[in-house]
Formats: structure tokens, C-alpha cells, sequence
């Protein structure tokens, strides 16, 4: 057994790297549409993909998303973006391993078929009952209500890229029920099924290895960060070793 720290922006690093390999991924990239919705997890999994098709060299994360939640001390709007969201980029759509550069789902989403994948970002992220759910500040829903038609009413792929950092303990369900009664101010919320791929999903991908939150927390940088317990055989436990070695130093994201 193996154990490691992990930095929220090394999980996001070790997700995306997971994701860029994933089955259903390489598949939609030879004959298929990817959709990685914009967000601060899947600007690393836009980054990851864009790389292994060699279309990576133009993308940037620093404005790659819609809603993002600030210190206190942070200007933001009441949906939680930065005032300034001129420099929006649109989301990231790779039609048959050809990104499409400026599109957002929006103008995609009718024409996905089953094979086809959305990658949406998350809020929060209940281990124990695989749920995973997302704040709303759009009135009509905003991108994961676009993401749910594809995903429900035409069996498109949808993966949910989320750090643990945002692992809570209550029911999502009845969390979304108490913050969408009438009246009410804030932030709406929607419980989502899909596949969620958290730092423990991304190891056993990319080494077969298991991986078990054991401890959290920390300061000095490591606010937020998981120290996890990896197991498997010699050659998985070496291969995670390597890549953390590798996704270490991954520096925090900033605006």
C-alpha cells in the first residue's frame, strides 16, 4: 500500500488525465461528438483531450467556465461568475476528433446521438450514494438541463468529472427538495445520474490500482487536498506512483 497527497488542482490534473482515457472517449473522438461543458474541472479534461488529438496549443482555462464559487471577499454576481465573463470562450465540442472552436452545447445538443459523450462538472458529490449534484443560478436550468435531454431521452454518455473536495454528507436529494421549495432565495440545486469519475475512479482507470479517501485537509497550500490509500498490485502500485510524481506540483487555479 502507497499513500498520497493530493492538491485540489493534482485531483483535477489526475480526473482529466483518466478521462482523456476513457473507453467511451476514444471512441467519440474516432466516430463520435464529444461535449466537454465549460467549468474548472473539464478545462484540465479539455486540456487532456485537446492533447491527445494535437489541438490542444490554442485552448486556454482561464476563463473556461460559467459559474464558479469565490471567497467571500471576491467580487461575483448572484449566480456566482465573475462580473467580467467577456473573454467566455463557449464550451469545448470535438465532432469526429475535429474541436469546433467556438460552439457551446447549446448549439449542439439536438444533433447528439447515442455514442456521443457530454462531460458536465459538478457542485457536489455524495460517495456513498453515487449522486453527484449542481448548484443552478440559471433560470431555466442552464447547461445540465440541456446535458439531461441528451443523456435521458437519447442515451448520450454523460460523465461528471468531480473532485472529492466536494464530497458532503446529506442526502442530495433531500438537499435539493429543502433549496427548491418556493420563497426561498439562492442558488437552486439538481440531483444528477451519470457516470462520476472522482480521484478514486481515476486511479483505478489509469493503474487498476484502489484507491481510499483516508484523510483530509490541510494548510500552508493544501486546504482542500485528500490523502488517499492506493492498493493493487506491484506494477499498479508503481504506475501511481509515477503519475503522482508526475501531477504533484500541479499548480492551483487562479483567475
Amino acid at each position: 500500500m502507497k499513500q498520497f497527497i493530493l492538491t485540489p488542482a493534482a485531483g483535477k490534473r489526475l480526473i482529466a488525465r483518466a478521462v482523456a482515457s476513457h473507453q467511451a472517449i476514444t471512441s467519440a473522438l474516432r466516430q463520435g461528438t464529444i461535449v466537454i461543458v465549460a467549468g474548472t474541472t473539464n478545462g484540465y479534461c479539455a486540456e487532456e483531450i485537446l492533447k491527445s488529438i494535437g489541438q490542444g496549443a490554442e485552448f486556454s482555462r482561464q476563463r473556461f467556465f460559467r459559474g464558479i464559487v469565490l471567497p467571500p471577499s471576491r467580487p461575483r454576481t448572484e449566480a456566482g461568475t465573475l462580473p467580467d465573463m467577456s473573454g467566455f470562450p463557449g464550451d469545448v465540442v470535438i465532432r469526429q476528433g475535429v474541436w469546433e472552436k467556438g460552439k457551446t452545447i447549446f448549439d449542439v445538443v439536438d444533433e447528439l446521438k447515442e455514442g456521443d459523450v457530454i462531460l458536465k462538472g459538478a457542485n457536489a458529490i455524495d460517495g456513498e450514494r453515487r449522486k453527484a449534484a449542481i448548484l443552478i443560478g440559471h433560470p431555466q436550468g442552464g447547461t445540465i438541463m440541456a446535458a439531461l435531454r441528451a443523456h435521458i431521452g437519447r442515451r448520450v454518455h454523460l460523465i461528471i468529472p468531480v473532485g472529492l473536495e466536494k464530497r458532503i454528507l446529506a442526502d442530495p436529494d433531500e438537499i435539493a427538495r429543502r433549496l427548491n421549495a418556493s420563497g426561498l432565495k439562492g442558488h437552486r440545486y439538481l440531483t444528477v445520474n451519470g457516470q462520476i469519475i472522482t480521484e478514486i475512479e481515476a486511479l483505478e482507470i489509469l493503474t487498476g490500482a484502489r484507491a481510499t479517501l483516508i484523510a483530509a485537509g490541510g494548510v500552508a497550500g493544501a486546504e482542500g487536498a485528500i490523502l488517499l490509500a492506493v492498493e493493487g498490485s506491484r506494477e499498479a502500485e508503481e504506475k501511481a506512483e509515477w503519475i503522482f510524481s508526475e501531477i504533484k506540483d500541479e499548480t492551483p487555479f487562479t483567475i
